[in-house]
């Protein structure tokens, strides 16, 4: 089902009339699902956690200073484990700007020891949300530096974050395998027109530009595409006449709150659209797709594009896709739960010790509001070229559902086009595309982008065509999966 965005009255009924519908369900039987797992079945557990930092730590997103003032809304990790005979998996979902390999090894490791879930089988990923915490970052490291060189200690920072962060994932893991129970889970591909739009622009003078502004006369037009696909996973068990939980799947960057509260972003406001039609303790995950250039700004109109009213438009127009969806998707009846994991070290951009130098003079100036906006961009950039070595290991990972079904992990912070390349050549029909998984190592252009520059450019890490090997990769791993049914 198509929904648009704009048709403000068309929407509200809609989400109405589904919410009514499944309400309406209340005193129907409970689940024909077994409460027994036979050798074939397939088992899911979710669970959720807490990792919401205290109030005054620094908040990521973007490269000034900024200290969080309050909470709108609780950042949580969010985990869905599946078992299908001697094959275990977990997907972990952050609402967080990125992870980082710091964390996710640690809590990966942990958790592989404390479930027997391979630790390959283990994937953490961040919903790309603005206003959570900075950590493990450049900007963070110099912020705190200031700090303490200033007050001998880090005021900003009561708790050891990454340390938290860690044992929290370990722990929602654990939780989540703790609930496995026989499940149907059903799958599928809705279509959610209107919200997404990329945001690199064809200008008159010849040079693609990025968020080049609302009515911007001298826009030509996009210099890319988008992704309309909403990827819907939703899990039933025998306790639960509603669905316990699901997983959706959207290209749009998760920047649209702004601000110094805390926030999972429009995220959130997805989670409570579904728990109106599902029940309270729905467990709503969301996967950030291949959003490196996409974002939810419509340069054809002025409109707001910043706040809470924005991020509660954007979920509730999506929320109400998944609901209009449900009749739509069909359950996985013969589940062949599989995980492949490859790593590809693919080369860093190379940076000279001068450009080292100069850089790390910028970064001691971070908190310079007056400093040039790219300038900071370049300076953190080589720094954190220079503390990433020559080669990056960017870890592909895909988990097989059934004949049909498969979801795509990659690092860092994909373009779409490669997204919408995978999907179009896998063997499964529904194929789901994550990225920002285990760690996230800045933008990932392709090669068209390179040669056009701009910011996704400026701010990247990897050197061109990276994007292209791990699309080259995840399709082979796609097939290799395909042909082991």
């Amino acid at each position: 089902m198509k929904v648009i965005a704009g048709n403000r009255s068309a929407l509200a009924l809609l989400s109405i009339i589904v919410v009514l519908g499944f309400t309406g369900c209340a005193n129907q039987p409970k689940s024909s699902i077994p409460a027994t797992a036979g050798p074939d079945s397939l088992q899911v557990g979710m669970a959720e956690i807490d990792i919401t930092p205290p109030v005054g730590y620094r908040m990521a997103g973007y490269f000034d200073e900024r200290l969080s003032t309050g909470v709108h809304d609780p950042l949580k990790a969010k985990a869905i484990v599946l078992r299908q005979g001697g094959q275990q998996a977990a997907l972990v979902f952050c609402d967080l700007v990125g992870p980082s390999l710091n964390v996710t090894r640690k809590a990966r490791a942990q958790a592989s020891s404390a479930t027997g879930i391979p630790f390959t089988n283990i994937v953490i990923a961040a919903t790309h949300s603005h206003t959570g915490p900075l950590f493990d970052d450049v900007r963070r490291d110099d912020f705190h530096r200031e700090a303490v060189a200033k007050y001998g200690f880090d005021p900003e920072e009561k708790i050891d974050y990454p340390a938290f962060l860690t044992s929290q994932l370990v722990r929602v893991i654990v939780k989540a395998r703790a609930n496995l129970q026989p499940s149907e889970v059903d799958a599928g591909i809705a279509t959610q027109l209107g919200l997404a739009f990329n945001r690199r622009y064809y200008m008159k003078n010849g040079k693609v530009t990025f968020n080049p502004g609302q009515l911007n006369p001298n826009i030509v037009g996009p210099a890319g595409p988008v992704d309309p696909d909403l990827g819907i996973l939703l899990v039933k068990n025998a306790k639960h006449a509603k669905p316990a939980g699901g997983l959706t799947v959207f290209a749009m960057h998760a920047d649209t709150t702004g601000g110094t509260e805390y926030s999972a972003d429009y995220p959130y406001a997805i989670q409570q659209t579904l728990r109106k039609a599902f029940g309270s303790n729905y467990i709503s995950v969301f996967g950030a797709g291949t959003c490196g250039n996409i974002n939810h700004i419509n340069v054809s109109k002025k409109e707001p594009v910043k706040g809470f009213d924005v991020a509660q438009k954007l979920g509730d127009t999506i929320g109400a896709t998944v609901l209009a969806d449900v009749p739509n998707l069909k359950p996985i009846t013969q589940p062949n739960l599989a995980v492949r994991d490859k790593i590809l070290m693919l080369p860093m951009q190379t940076v000279t010790p001068r450009q080292i130098a100069e850089a790390r003079v910028i970064v001691e100036r971070m908190t310079d509001t007056n400093m040039n906006f790219y300038a900071k961009v370049q300076a953190v950039k080589a720094v954190d070229l220079a503390q990433r070595g020559t080669n990056y290991p960017a870890e592909i990972q895909v988990f097989r559902l059934d004949s049909d079904t498969a979801i795509v992990c990659l690092p860092a912070e994909i373009f779409v086009e490669f997204g919408l390349a995978i999907k179009a050549a896998s063997p499964f029909k529904k194929t789901m595309v994550i990225t920002i998984c285990n760690d996230r190592p800045s933008y990932v252009p392709t090669l068209k982008a390179f040669k056009e520059g701009s910011y996704e450019v400026i701010n990247s890490r990897l050197a061109p065509g990276s994007g292209e090997a791990m699309v080259e990769a995840a399709i082979k791993m796609l097939n290799e999966l395909k042909r082991d049914l």
